[in-house]
């Protein structure tokens, strides 16, 4: 009987455990929503600086510093990969070297979009969020991080600048949301849209240009100088 009571007693506090942290994250997630969804339609500063998006056509640009052989006779890349100002692409606002397995070199970038009823003058934009940077024998999920998913890129830092800590962390936090849930903002006008990696062979002595077609698509052009 003793045993039986302290199996129900058991049963009950896992079960109220259980309502308790649901409770907990259903808060949570209310209060995460609703304060995006105050941030995207009653922070006029924030409004502003989205609506007056202009549109890009260069982001950044990679150069292969250098190749060598590791003690396992594989090839491995230096990659010099820069990111640009928005709109001024001889501004530099990072730069970072990575190593990567071999000569082919994948960039994995997040595209958000804003629709054209959303952006002042009734035209498309997009922030482009690079994530990551890896090999053709290196898995995706295990290549090196461009951009730390919820944190502020550099590139745009002046669009929440206006913004307290707080509310800036929702607001990317939110943005970098739509990797996994690509239409979470849809009803604001904004949606996370995926395409492949850009992947290049990477040459000594060439620049590769990352520019962005009128789709919205990124790519590199392979140039000699810049």
């Amino acid at each position: 009987m003793v045993k039986r009571i302290k199996t129900r007693l058991i049963a009950t506090f896992v079960v109220l455990a259980v309502l308790i942290t649901a409770g907990i994250l259903g808060v949570s997630f209310y209060h995460a929503t609703a304060s995006i969804h105050e941030l995207l339609t009653e922070n006029h500063q924030l409004n502003k600086a989205l609506r007056n998006l202009t549109r890009e056509e260069q982001i950044g640009y990679a150069i292969l510093e250098s190749q060598t052989r590791n003690d396992l006779g594989e090839l491995e890349s230096v990659v010099r990969f820069v990111q640009t100002a928005a709109n001024e692409p001889r501004t530099l606002v990072s730069e970072q070297r990575f190593t990567v397995s071999g000569d082919l070199v994948h960039f994995d970038a997040l595209i958000v979009k804003f629709n054209n009823e959303y952006v002042k003058d009734g035209t498309e934009r997009a922030l482009y969020l690079w994530r990551r940077i890896y090999g053709e024998t290196t898995k995706p999920a295990n290549g090196e991080a461009i951009e730390i998913t919820g944190t502020v890129p550099e590139r745009y830092y002046t669009i929440t600048e206006s913004l307290d800590l707080k509310d800036r962390n929702i607001f990317w936090n939110a943005i970098w949301e739509l990797a996994n849930e690509p239409n979470r903002l849809s009803q604001y006008g904004i949606q996370a849209v995926f395409g492949n990696a850009i992947y290049t062979r990477m040459q000594l002595g060439k620049v590769y240009l990352f520019k962005i077609s009128a789709t919205g698509q990124i790519y590199p052009e392979i140039v000699d100088t810049y």
